[in-house]
């Protein structure tokens, strides 16, 4: 069973950065998409970041420029580093791991989320 294990966030200040961690066991992580998704309250969850298994990387347009995500395959590990934060950047941040099959079948899991709060 893959199991997702954040880490990283935090109280910083306006301008200031972050980097999110996710630790990925239980299965091949290089066969995996991985993804940075966050949710604000009251909102839906949004998607942030994307890196393929062969290390393509997509952002939502509020973020690009800011964030970089990228990947360890020796360790198993996706990163989000967060430069430049806003108070709109205030969420829980979940780490997303997705894999899709030749035959469609596709596994999807989730992290337990982190909490980013950009405050001054």
């Amino acid at each position: 069973q893959v199991q997702l294990v954040e880490s990283g966030g935090g109280l910083v200040q306006p301008g200031g950065s972050l980097r999110l961690s996710c630790a990925f066991s239980g299965s091949i992580f290089s066969s995996y998409a991985m993804g940075w998704y966050r949710q604000a309250p009251g909102k839906q969850r949004d998607v942030v970041a994307v890196i393929t298994s062969g290390g393509n990387t997509n952002y939502a347009d509020s973020v690009k420029g800011r964030f970089t995500i990228s990947r360890d395959n020796a360790k198993n590990t996706v990163y989000l580093q967060m430069n430049s934060l806003k108070p709109e950047d205030t969420a829980v941040y979940y780490c997303n791991a997705d894999l899709k099959l030749r035959d469609a079948t596709q596994y999807v899991y989730w992290g337990q989320g982190t909490q980013v709060t950009v405050s001054s």
